[in-house]
């Protein structure tokens, strides 16, 4: 068995299973998240929410994935059809191999590469190109007008993410998930987490997740009342339900981005306790919560309020903590609180 798996055939046999392995418990999670995710809404608006298929309504999110999936493909007479049915597929395959390099406990990831930041900036960029492809391939304005909207949203809130974690960077000295997470690891638990030291760009972070995932109060790219669901109009079937789990596979990426980057991953908020990969887990719920609720109580925002505020006021914002980081870094104030890389980091 050793000597098969040290063939070719046998080590794309371990890769493809190790693969599986991330995907596989990551679509069953999303199954669930989406349940949790309108029972808060639906909690918000006095409702009860799914609460028929299974018990306490559990596995309704199953139900509508077969339902999606038994339904007829109607593709419109004017589209571009190859294209049209790439576009859901390129969504889902960019969200979902961003995963590669998103550490679950401490040396728990498939591939631990040093520059995993800039991998998955790389991939998450692309996945603007499903949403435009998707718009122009449908040969209608609307959707069209969408997927601009999508492409320029998702351009200018990837300015800010950057730069955020430009200064999680320099203060780690790093660009591998896993040495950000042991910079944050000492003797005062969740006192030693980049939450505290970045706390405002904790908030520019979380706000700029929002928008770049087209989530509420940011969904402009699918505004009901304004375009009549947007790029996603012409789309049934299989190719929306790729569409859907694309977007939600991006909301829960970031939130492990969150939970790496400012609330020390799989580290335990106690010192004493073990780490683990329950607590990564646990605060990835935390913030979902937090995306869940944002939907439920926050009204949708103009389009021209979403562009000036991602330009006039995170970009600048972001843009100066970068510089103020580096020079707390650079002359060591408050010791280690921004210089991670000289305690160990």
């Amino acid at each position: 068995m050793d000597s098969f798996l040290s063939t070719t055939p046998g080590m794309i046999l371990i890769i493809i299973l190790q693969c599986l392995l991330i995907v596989v418990p990551l679509l069953v999670a999303l199954a669930f998240l989406m349940y949790a995710d309108r029972k808060i809404w639906a909690a918000v608006m006095m409702r009860k929410g799914p609460n028929v298929v299974g018990v306490f309504g559990l596995l309704q999110s199953f139900a509508d994935f077969g339902k999606y999936i038994i339904k007829e493909i109607v593709i419109p007479a004017g589209a571009d059809r190859p294209v049209f049915l790439m576009a859901p597929m390129v969504t889902l395959v960019m969200s979902l191999i961003a995963w590669a390099v998103i550490p679950f406990n401490d040396g728990w990831v498939l591939s631990d590469i040093n520059v995993a930041i800039l991998f998955v900036f790389a991939v998450s960029s692309l996945e603007v190109y499903g949403v435009i492809m998707g718009g122009w391939a449908s040969n209608s304005k609307y959707p069209f007008l969408g997927s601009l909207r999508s492409a320029a949203q998702m351009i200018s809130y990837e300015v800010s993410i950057g730069l955020i974690i430009i200064g999680i960077v320099i203060s780690t000295g790093s660009m591998n998930f896993g040495a950000i997470v042991e910079a944050q690891d000492g003797s005062y638990g969740l006192f030693n987490w980049y939450w505290l030291p970045h706390l405002p760009m904790l908030f520019l972070f979380f706000v700029s997740a929002l928008a770049e995932t087209n989530r509420p109060p940011f969904d402009l790219p699918e505004a009901e009342s304004e375009l009549v669901a947007g790029y996603q109009v012409e789309y049934s079937s299989t190719p929306f339900l790729l569409f859907m789990i694309g977007e939600l596979v991006a909301v829960v990426l970031m939130c492990a981005l969150i939970s790496l980057l400012f609330f020390g991953g799989w580290l335990s908020p106690i010192p004493g306790l073990p780490d683990g990969i329950f607590w990564f887990i646990l605060k990835m719920g935390a913030v979902f919560f937090c995306f869940s609720m944002v939907k439920a109580i926050v009204p949708r925002y103009r389009y021209d309020q979403l562009m000036r505020l991602g330009w006039k006021v995170f970009l600048p914002f972001s843009l100066f903590w970068v510089v103020f980081v580096a020079f707390m870094a650079k002359f060591e104030v408050f010791g280690g609180f921004y210089a991670r890389f000289l305690v160990g980091g």
